[in-house]
């Protein structure tokens, strides 16, 4: 493979997960009017001249997103024209930035003529599909299939149903947690893991319904992904893109659980807030190439049963390409 499509794809990924962080600065920030009802100006201006750390936040994220836009058009394009005979790419190439223009047009409209913050929270998801999408296009184009062997992988039905169901379930996690941010809820509980701690009782405003129902969903992952890693652990330790992928996601899984609690704990300090934002990005990723392992595992069953009929005949095997 080429070393500069090596080089475009990671760095587009690294630009993509900026983009992801980006837009979680911007909402924590407040600085989502930083440059006014004005896009993709700022008040107006090519070159803003009234200058605040809002303005600054809000026109660095315009800047990165449409740099990281054209970067992921190039990418697809390249990848579409070099690995275009793998199964998965084209789709890859074309999701990938027709949900980064999405998630771009949304911003703005949500800057001219302002959304509610149930279609805002989307805002944040549109993104995190875009990045899955580019780094998977990353990973075909470094052959990580064959360091680790995924033309093996084999599910059984019990795996495929909890990868497909818990990658979808993790999308509602992340639409739960970018409301709460967007309807600041973020501090309405003051206790952790309970709203109040010295009290047990169901939430008394919306606010608090909001943030309580994002604790309920992180909590109902954390135990999903728990459960999932068991399975891999004690019945796929001979494929260990599995197993480790598994044992991975639980470790991302957890430090974001406990990346929530502290945001309560330290009253939403920014770090902790972004380091938040950034597991549930990276976990999403991995379930994401689960999700593409997902749907080579059938053609692989079929290959091995080829192959293992071809020893039975004792015939010469044929050579076998799995994309």
């Amino acid at each position: 493979m080429q070393r500069s499509l090596k080089w475009l794809a990671v760095l587009t990924t690294i630009g993509m997960l900026l983009i992801l962080l980006g837009g979680a600065l911007v909402t924590k920030t407040e600085s989502g009017m930083g440059c006014g009802r004005s896009w993709p100006l700022c008040n107006g201006e090519l070159v803003p001249t009234d200058i605040t750390p809002e303005l600054i936040i809000e026109l660095a994220h315009r800047v990165v997103s449409g740099t990281v836009g054209l970067m992921v058009l190039l990418l697809s394009v390249w990848t579409w024209k070099t690995i275009g005979h793998i199964r998965e790419t084209k789709f890859l190439s074309f999701t990938s930035f027709f949900f980064l223009v999405l998630q771009g047009l949304i911003g703005a409209a949500a800057v001219i003529w302002g959304q509610s913050d149930f279609v805002l929270a989307l805002h944040f998801g549109i993104s995190l599909i875009s990045f899955a999408t580019v780094l998977l296009l990353t990973l075909l184009i470094f052959e990580v299939d064959k360091k680790f062997e995924a033309e093996k992988v084999i599910l059984d039905k019990r795996m495929k149903k909890h990868i497909i169901g818990v990658s979808i379930y993790s999308y509602v996690v992340v639409y739960t947690g970018a409301l709460v941010r967007h309807v600041n809820a973020s501090l309405v509980c003051r206790d952790w893991p309970l709203c109040i701690n010295s009290s047990f009782s169901l939430p008394g405003n919306m606010h608090e319904w909001v943030q309580m129902g994002h604790r309920a969903a992180a909590g109902v992952i954390f135990i999903w992904i728990a459960y999932i890693t068991y399975l891999a652990v004690k019945h796929y330790k001979d494929q260990k893109v599995i197993y480790w992928g598994w044992v991975i996601s639980f470790i991302l899984v957890t430090l974001q659980v406990i990346a929530g609690a502290l945001v309560i704990i330290t009253r939403l300090n920014l770090y902790i807030a972004l380091a938040h934002a950034f597991f549930i990005s990276c976990l999403f990723g991995v379930l994401s190439y689960f999700i593409l392992l997902t749907s080579r595992s059938k053609k692989n069953a079929l290959a091995l049963e080829e192959i293992q009929a071809a020893e039975e005949k004792k015939v010469p095997i044929p050579p076998v390409t799995i994309h």
